[in-house]
Formats: C-alpha cells, structure tokens, sequence
C-alpha cells in the first residue's frame, strides 16, 4: 500500500496542476484538491469506520497534532508550483531527499511520536546516496 500511495504522488502532482491552469489558481486548485479528498474521507468514514466523536477529548492532544493538514496544503500548494518547473522526477527525488533528512532527525530524536531509531552511519550512507541521487537526477 505504501508504494502504491507514492505511486499516487507524481499522478496527485499532474492533476493539481492541470486543474490549477484550469482555474488560473494555484491556491484554488489545492482547496479543490483538499474539498474533493474531505468528502473522500467522509465518505469513508462514515460507511467504514464510523465511531461516535467525543468531543472532550479533542484539546487533550498536543497542539502540533492539529497541524498535519496544513503540511499537506504546504505540500500539495508546493507539487502544484513545481510540477512544471522541475518535472515529476526531479520534483520527488527532491521530496524524498526532504523526507529523507527530516526523517532521519524524527527518527533520532523520537520527535512527534516516533520510535527512536539512532542515527548510524549506514543511515547517513543511505541518505546520502538518495541525495546523490537527487543532484545525478537534476543535473546529469
């Protein structure tokens, strides 16, 4: 499921973008984008995995919790501009280079919920090499 959700990334990417020059708006396309996903999700919830919401415990949470929504609109509003600049390729090998360093921090640190994972060498390697990757991608 993870491949084929990263599959869905480049494809999410090109269709944004389509609809962004259909409307003339960059930012309006994503609000599209988050509009059409929200009744996605609705949908779902609702005939799937439907469980009554108690609301009291909604401010328990930290506050980072509430901001993953604004990530995706950063990340979405960001594929929309750069889609035609830079191409799918090297658009998402820039991505996962991002993904990359900020997860090896997360994972380290145990930030936001994560496991901790330490930082080795052959992670730095690893993540290396994708940022090798990136630049060979970009610039050979």
């Amino acid at each position: 499921m993870v491949i084929a959700a990263g599959a869905l990334l480049p494809t999410q990417a090109g269709i944004n973008f389509r609809l962004s020059q259909i409307v003339n708006s960059n930012i309006l396309a994503a609000l599209i984008s988050f509009i059409v996903g929200t009744i996605g999700l609705s949908i779902y919830f609702i005939l799937l995995q439907y469980k009554p919401v108690q609301l009291q415990i909604l401010p328990q949470g930290p506050w980072w919790a509430w901001v993953g929504g604004l990530c995706g609109a950063f990340y979405v509003v960001v594929t929309i501009i750069a889609t035609p600049k830079l191409g799918a390729t090297t658009m998402f090998t820039f991505f996962l280079t991002g993904q990359m360093l900020a997860s090896l921090a997360l994972d380290h640190y145990g930030m936001i919920g994560f496991h901790v994972h330490e930082l080795n060498i052959w992670r730095i390697f690893g993540v290396m090499l994708v940022i090798s990757g990136a630049l060979i991608i970009k610039y050979v």
